[in-house]
This record gives structure tokens, sequence and C-alpha cells, in this order.
């Protein structure tokens, strides 16, 4: 259980790059970093791209009004002339702009966590785990809902053989938000990201199914991907080539397989974010409208109905619960233990401590990687009519 106390010797010095005024994901990123006040104090930040309403939302969160920067370049130059600057930044940009700015971040000696998808290119994923490890830093990626301590039970029940041989994958993303245009017209946080020059070469594919997509990896991580055949659509013809709707089929190696649907145009649906693992003995369901429980159906069997901070989950699990089965966590909560479990992988790098890398679950630069590399080869495969393509 987690309860707030320290798990490395004090809180790191922590930035941001945008995560404004006006972001959709900058009060996540700050909720789950300070949640445990023993891992990250917020100090400097270069919160938006209007300079003066950065400061001025800077201050009101209470950063020294003289470290709220106008730009990272900036901030990077300044802190570094600082004994106390900053050693931690978050990049919580439009997706066009993550890569220019981890690279500085590293090489300006600063550990990076960063918004998803990490990098438009495979290759580009890989020259920054090649500069990270050669600065000796930690690139961490947020993919938000993996934090649920019900990742890590699913997790243990796959490797224990509770569920006996996996065979189908079914993962799920969706929410009828942008159904209309409207948002892409009045919205800052959308208009970007239905712009390909800035989101790149996808929408929902991009924004949501990585999220669902590392989840299922972090689940089973000895499934790996062979082949993928994707579909997508733009139901508002406006963000055309960039799709608001996705179908993709997977091929695993071992013989499984796999479903993932990605929308944003599912008029009506508040939050479809679902994963399902079916086995040769049992399945199980996660969704984060229910986040406290976890579906275990046995063939034969009445449904058993999970619930999160039970003694009689693993305990794997239990040890990133926080509040106990008597109330309810949530998104929060599921930042709270990537952005700990973050602090402590950047301790461990400053302490070269490996086996405490080697051992913890956290969404790394190899997640952002792969991230990269199933938008690529869903993008290949849907502009190529809808075809298999080998995961590569």
């Amino acid at each position: 259980m987690l309860n707030g106390e320290r798990k490395i010797a004090r809180p790191l010095r922590w930035a941001m790059v945008g995560g404004g005024r006006t972001a959709n994901v900058g009060y996540k990123h700050r909720q789950g970093a300070m949640r445990d006040n023993t891992a990250f104090q917020l100090v400097a930040g270069a919160f938006d791209i209007d300079a003066a309403r950065g400061k001025d939302f800077g201050t009101n969160l209470g950063v020294d009004p003289d470290r709220c920067y106008p730009d990272y370049q900036t901030m990077f130059r300044e802190e570094a002339k600082r004994p106390d600057g900053i050693e931690v930044v978050t990049v919580a940009t439009p997706n066009s702009t993550h890569y220019e700015i981890t690279k500085a971040a590293l090489n300006a000696g600063l550990h990076v966590i960063c918004e998803k998808p990490l990098f438009f290119e495979v290759a580009q994923g890989e020259e920054i785990k090649a500069l990270a490890e050669a600065r000796n830093k930690i690139v961490g990626v947020t993919y938000g809902f993996s934090g649920s301590q019900l990742m890590l039970q699913m997790r243990e029940m796959v490797a224990n053989g509770d569920l006996g041989e996996i065979r189908m994958v079914e993962l799920q993303y969706t929410h009828g938000f942008n159904a209309t245009d409207v948002g892409d017209k009045i919205s800052e946080g959308q208009k970007w990201r239905v712009d390909p020059k800035i989101a790149g070469p996808s929408f929902v594919l991009g924004d949501l199914s990585t999220h669902t997509f590392y989840m299922s990896e972090l689940i089973c991580p000895q499934l790996k991907v062979r082949q993928v055949l994707c579909d997508r659509q733009s139901f508002i013809p406006s963000r055309a080539p960039l799709e608001d709707n996705a179908y993709v089929l997977i091929r695993y190696e071992n013989g499984a397989v796999g479903r993932l649907w990605a929308s944003s145009v599912n008029a009506g649906c508040m939050n479809g974010h679902r994963i399902r693992i079916i086995g040769s003995k049992a399945s199980i369901e996660f969704s984060d409208h229910q986040p406290n429980e976890l579906l275990y159906e046995v063939q034969g069997q009445p449904i058993q109905k999970m619930i999160r901070a039970m003694p009689y989950l693993y305990d794997a699990c239990n040890a990133d619960e926080r509040l106990g089965a008597l109330h309810a966590e949530g998104l929060i909560e599921s930042w709270a233990n990537i952005y700990l479990k973050f602090a402590i992988a950047i301790d461990a790098k400053n302490r070269g401590d490996e086996a405490t890398l080697k051992n913890l679950v956290y969404p790394d630069i190899d997640a952002g990687i792969e991230g990269i590399r199933w938008v690529q080869n869903c993008v290949k495969s849907a502009n190529a009519g809808g075809v298999w393509v080998d995961f590569n």
C-alpha cells in the first residue's frame, strides 16, 4: 500500500514545458506528479507559447515568477546556471514538438517525461534512446491509466497461468466528444490534434489507441505483434487525412489474435476504454469506467467481480493501492502511480541501481518506441487500402 511516504531521498526539482492554462492534460500531470509530495517539486516552467499568459499561470501555481520562462530553450539555459536548477522536465506540448524538446532536454542533462505519442518515426525513438543511454538519463511516457494497480493484477494473472494460454486480446478506447466538428474550431487543444502538420500521421490512433496498446503490452509482455491490418475513417471530412475512427486487427507471433477499436465519434459514449484478455481457461476484463473492478470469468463458473485493494489480489497489485477497498480510486491515482515510478526510475538511474530499473514496471522509452511503431504500421496498412503489414 502507498501512503505518501518518500520512496526517494528528496523530491526531484521538476519543470514543465506546456501544460498551461488552456492545455487539456497539464493538470493531470501536476496532480500525478505531486500526489505524493515526496517525489516531485514544481519549481519552473515554460507553460505556454504566450509568454505573458504562461508567466501569469505559473505564478498562480506558486512558481517563482523569475522561473516562469518564455520558452524551453531559455528555461534549460537559465536553469543550468542555478545550483538548485531543474533535474527533470515534463513535455506536455503538441506532438510535433516532442522530439526537439526531448532531445534538447537530454542534451541539457535532464531526465524527460513526455506525452504520447512520443515521436512520429521509430528512427527518432531509437536516436533518443541512444542519447538517453549516453547521457545516463530516463525517458518516460505518460500512458495515463496504465498506472492502475489492476493492470498489475491482470499481468500477474496472465503470468501465473490463471487464464491458460492467451488466445485473444480485445481493446477499445472510444468516446463521442468529437462527433461534430465544433471542437475543431473553438478548442485550442483540439485544433492541433486534427492538423497533420502538428498531430502527425494520425488522430485517434496516436491520441487514444497508443494508451490501450501499451496496456495490452504491460499485461501480456510475452505476446509479440507479428502483423496488423488497419481500416480508418474520417467521418468529419475536414479531418482527412487524419482519422477519427479506426479498426485494427492484430496477429501475434504465438498464434493469438487481437482487435482494437479507437474512435472519438462514438456518439453518446462518455468513456469506452476497455481491455479484455481471453485465454483457454478464463478471461479478464477491465474498463476505466469502473476502474476499481476487474471481471474474472472462468469457463463453467459464475462470473467473479474482483475489487481493487482486496487481500485476494496478487501482492504486486496491492503494492500500488492508496485508499483501501472502501474508497474509490481513479485516473489521478493512476497518474500518481506512474509519476512515482518515474521518480523511482530517475533516482535509481542517478545512483546506478540497475537492479531496481530492471524490475520496475513503468512506461519507459521502449514503450514509447513501440507506440510509434504501432501508429506507423497502422497508418501504413490503412493507407495501402487496409492490408496486412508486418510489424517492424
